[in-house]
């Protein structure tokens, strides 16, 4: 039997349109203490059935995370400064550093495990994750776990 507690990353063009709703209405929810479930999935355009089948399945990356270990794969060209610039976004969005290895590069790409601590103060983590790919010089980032 598989275990009903194990997460998934997933980007969001690949999760269903309903999931995207049931996030959509649970932010209405939060941001109006006076919404209705009711209100909110009518504004959304889904059943309440179906939000409440999968309510407490879905919910954005950066949320949930608090107290959590992430464990990113990077992929990264071997220029001088780069990791140094890597290490500024992760410093930028508060999480903490917990292990880092880096592998001696390979055809001039170096990969690197990185596993932060999320923190209260840490900020929106799939913005972490785009401002990592954007760096030039940042070939790939993958979340490989998240406990």
């Amino acid at each position: 039997m598989e275990d009903e507690n194990k997460y998934y990353v997933v980007r969001k063009k690949a999760v269903p349109d309903v999931l995207l709703k049931v996030v959509e209405a649970k932010k209405l929810l939060d941001s109006s203490k006076k919404m209705t479930v009711r209100e909110a999935t009518d504004r959304a355009g889904i059943s309440r059935s179906s939000f409440y089948k999968y309510q407490d399945d879905i919910f954005p990356f950066s949320e949930g995370g608090r107290g959590k270990t992430i464990t990113l794969s990077i992929s990264m060209l071997n220029e001088p400064g780069l990791l140094s610039d890597l290490l500024k976004v992760v410093a930028f969005y508060h999480v903490n550093i917990l292990t880092i290895h880096q592998s001696i590069p390979v055809n001039g790409v170096a990969s690197i495990s990185l596993s932060v601590e999320v923190l209260k103060e840490t900020g929106n983590l799939s913005k972490l994750v785009e401002e990592m790919e954007s760096l030039k010089g940042v070939t790939d980032v993958k979340i490989l776990a998240r406990e």
